[in-house]
């Protein structure tokens, strides 16, 4: 513990963000960082707790509390207090393999399980954690690591996200020869076209990936396996298959009018913006524009808000975000006790923009859409939704009731869905002969990511459901820890 009375004396200081009016105007990251300084009596804040629940990682009553990676924090919180900056990076790449990407996007649960939060402002772990890896790769203390030695066995991962990203990663420390396929043109799975730039940069994608490159990783993209490249072909030429492909098919909306024009899933809306972006700054005009439209984006998640920062960069008329579910209140629930994840009312970084740029928050609760009607061309000019509120059943259930008198007409030439996602597209799986669990998601226990087919295991949000990108590498790690198990017999991996 670096300063024993730190958490007296400091109190918590954010990473500064750009102004919500200026960062609109372009594509690049709004987040800032603090000095070295100011991140030393942050550190100093952090109590060494006797147990520690920031780096737990475990769940209670359904909800997640502490890190999922179990990464060290009160380590290097203490280190970077005493200056030791390399240290603490050698530390944190102990557990993630890619910091700097959930130090962008992660919701931070460490955050919500930190003992100093019981009675102030948590510290802030989330911020550190991106200022430690961002000055390794700034100083050149993050370089290729390849292995020693080559064991001869080849491994195919499927999908390049986070949890085959970090799956790749480490099978090949640990000698095997490990090939990702990628059916998109670029490597990254949802850190490249599902996280928007301005929360992510993809120069810390690529950089990465370079990375990777250089220590032995084969990457093949625009090859989709089961379509592409037959699962037969891929199991005979490869001695192990880690499928990572993701829990990509989106919830539908089955409501009066959704063949209209103008509507379409937010992924399809993020992923073609990125990828133009990427191509020619937006100049090919190949992407879905928001351009002095009505957008309604139906889902209150991450998701649905990058939707409404995408739509306000591009110019839209104005952009309201519907939500079902009721407003969460500003404090802990009873029944959401630390050191579980705070189940509360935030404003994200969408939200703050559009209320900079329209002057309100764009999101309305309780709210469930009943139809959308379109104009002569068959394309969307307004979604009629009614207000509910969610009342409890004998067993205890909460379902939705219709409110009379509440219907509403929303004028919106644009529609994005935001719902979540309900499991791994059925091409992918179906290639292989998989069996898939109750709720579509690719059988296979937790901690031995094993399937049904032979030498095939599977990991991340293909096995998990939709879930956050520190999961998805805490199942990519574990999967390539019980793969190298079965390859060699025997693992040194964590």
């Amino acid at each position: 513990m670096g300063k024993p009375t730190g958490f007296l004396e400091y109190m918590q200081e954010k990473s500064p963000e750009r102004s919500p009016k200026e960062r609109v105007s372009d594509w690049q990251e709004f987040c800032l960082s603090l000095s070295s300084e100011q991140l030393a009596k942050q550190g100093a804040r952090c109590m060494d707790c006797g147990t520690p629940y920031c780096h737990t990682g475990g769940i209670i009553a359904g909800l997640a509390l502490g890190c999922p990676l179990s990464n060290l924090i009160p380590e290097w919180n203490d280190l970077i207090y005493h200056g030791h900056w390399q240290e603490a990076l050698a530390r944190l790449h102990k557990t993630n393999n890619f910091p700097e990407f959930t130090g962008r996007v992660c919701p931070a649960p460490c955050e919500g399980s930190c003992t100093v939060g019981l009675h102030d402002q948590s510290v802030t772990i989330k911020n550190i954690e991106c200022a430690i890896v961002d000055k390794g790769f700034a100083n050149g203390w993050i370089r290729p690591n390849p292995p020693e030695f080559r064991t001869g066995k080849k491994v195919a991962v499927v999908g390049s996200g986070p949890a085959g990203l970090a799956c790749a990663a480490q099978l090949n420390s640990v000698g095997h020869s490990v090939t990702v396929f990628e059916r998109a043109d670029r490597v990254g799975g949802l850190l490249m076209y599902g996280i928007p730039n301005m929360k992510l940069d993809k120069e810390v994608v690529d950089r990465r990936v370079d990375l990777l490159v250089a220590e032995g990783v084969t990457f093949i993209t625009n090859t989709e396996v089961g379509r592409d490249y037959p699962a037969d072909q891929l199991l005979a030429a490869f001695d192990a298959v880690v499928l990572c492909g993701g829990a990509t098919t989106a919830r539908e909306l089955q409501i009066p009018g959704r063949e209209s024009g103008g509507i379409y899933p937010a992924m399809d809306f993020l992923t073609a913006n990125t990828k133009s972006l990427l191509d020619s700054k937006l100049q090919d005009g190949d992407y879905i524009s928001a351009k002095d439209k009505d957008v309604i984006v139906i889902g209150g998640g991450d998701t649905g808000t990058d939707c409404v920062a995408t739509s306000l960069r591009h110019g839209c008329r104005s952009v309201t975000q519907l939500e079902i579910m009721s407003q969460l209140g500003a404090e802990r629930a009873a029944d959401n006790p630390w050191p579980q994840w705070p189940k509360i009312h935030r404003v994200d970084y969408g939200q703050a923009e559009a209320n900079a740029v329209f002057g309100y928050d764009p999101r309305s609760y309780c709210v469930m859409s009943k139809g959308f009607t379109a104009d002569e061309d068959g394309h969307v000019q307004s979604l009629r939704t009614v207000e509910i509120q969610w009342v409890k059943q004998d067993n205890g259930r909460l379902t939705p009731q219709e409110i009379a008198g509440t219907e509403k007409i929303w004028p919106t030439q644009l529609v994005l869905l935001a719902m979540g996602f309900v499991g791994p597209e059925n091409n992918l799986v179906n290639s292989f002969g998989l069996v898939q669990d109750e709720r579509t998601n690719v059988a296979a226990e937790y901690g031995s990511y094993v399937t049904n087919v032979e030498n095939v295991f599977v990991a991340g949000d293909m096995r998990r459901g939709q879930s956050l990108v520190v999961w998805a590498i805490h199942e990519g790690r574990g999967a390539a820890r019980e793969c190298d198990r079965f390859l060699s017999g025997t693992t040194s991996l964590p």
